[in-house]
């Protein structure tokens, strides 16, 4: 084969008639060296842009993405967890322990996976892509719902919220926790001064005597609980025992609904809020506001119901550890006159024969 090529160096040529040939052998070893020179650019380019890419990466960002990738790994860590503790909790309630028929054929040891969603209330695939750790969120209403159904005690039901990165709220599941001696006895002995154990939903758990003494809160006829919204929003204006009612009901819907966030969804606090918004049109006009606050210090008037007598009382909530989101309330006199109404009070019931403080016929 006969071309014309500039002579190169090494390259042997033969030169007849002034024409430059070069055999097939000379050739590809050109080839050769150009795919060299061609393939160590590439090299060079790409050991370029991974400095580049390193430089840009050691920035005052790298520890936090190197955070979160060690959270992420976390998390996924846990998925697997996950899955077995719910496999076996699953395996252990029989379809007996909630009322099912065994059927035919039943090789699962214990309830199967679409049981456990329907029972549950959720969809089956969501409740397998579960079970299988998959990465999907759930909400505390929807762990709750399977907790219920794979029967699970206290600290296995903290353990399915861990396992599932969701926060635990202890006694979220029944809505209110007993209170024991020891916290009646502290607000009974804070008496003259008027003290309350409310949750978060405003029922009251506890009161002592002095509190009492100003007003009563009904049970509700479908509950059976005694609750302080209830009883103010359904009184009339002229029974309402606060005075100030425009200013003081807006801030204790404010406070409730800064709680019911973390309840939303929950079938007891949507029936709550369903069932008073009905009974008081003022409620559901606050509700629909949207307002939030949290508790802290006021100062409330008070009208006591048989002397009509006006107190003035400054609020204080205190926190107390094993009563999850619940609080006492204490109430001091903010004047000379207050208080002295409060020691005529106290003097009045305890020649009437009412000196022990009670859960009973609780107020606002």
């Amino acid at each position: 084969m006969l071309v014309l090529a500039a002579p190169g160096n090494g390259d042997q040529e033969h030169r007849r008639w002034g024409v430059t040939t070069v055999t097939a052998q000379q050739r590809a070893a050109r080839d050769e060296r150009s795919r060299g020179d061609r393939q160590g650019r590439r090299a060079r380019q790409d050991q370029q842009d991974q400095q580049g890419l390193r430089d840009r990466q050691d920035g005052p960002d790298q520890e936090e993405r190197e955070a979160r990738q060690a959270r992420q790994g976390q998390r996924h860590g846990r998925r697997p967890e996950l899955a077995a503790f719910l496999r076996s909790r699953r395996a252990r309630v029989t379809p007996a322990d909630v009322g099912m028929a065994p059927g035919l054929r039943r090789r699962t040891p214990g309830l199967r996976r679409e049981e456990v969603a329907q029972l549950s209330g959720v969809g089956v695939t969501w409740y397998t892509w579960l079970e299988q750790g998959r990465p999907i969120n759930a909400s505390p209403q929807v762990l709750d719902a399977v907790a219920r159904t794979l029967r699970l005690d206290p600290p296995e039901r903290e353990h399915l919220y861990h396992l599932a990165e969701v926060a635990y709220i202890p006694g979220r599941q029944s809505g209110t926790v007993e209170v024991g001696e020891e916290i009646q006895g502290i607000i009974d002995a804070l008496d003259p001064r008027p003290a309350v154990v409310y949750n978060a939903r405003y029922d009251v758990l506890a009161a002592n005597a002095a509190y009492l003494d100003l007003f009563t809160v009904p049970e509700t006829a479908r509950t059976g609980t005694r609750n302080v919204l209830w009883a103010l929003f359904t009184a009339s204006e002229e029974d309402c025992p606060v005075v100030h009612r425009l200013r003081e009901l807006p801030l204790m819907v404010a406070t409730l609904r800064s709680a019911y966030g973390h309840h939303a969804g929950e079938p007891a606090w949507e029936r709550f809020v369903e069932e008073l918004s009905a009974a008081s049109p003022y409620f559901a006009q606050l509700w629909r506001s949207g307002d939030v606050t949290l508790p802290g210090p006021r100062v409330k008037t008070f009208r006591h119901r048989a002397t009509a007598v006006e107190m003035r009382m400054t609020s204080v909530s205190l926190s107390v550890n094993g009563l999850p989101e619940s609080r006492i309330v204490v109430y001091t006199p903010a004047d000379e006159e207050s208080a002295h109404q409060l020691t005529t009070l106290r003097t009045y019931r305890r020649a009437a024969g009412r000196s022990g403080g009670t859960s009973k016929d609780p107020a606002p």
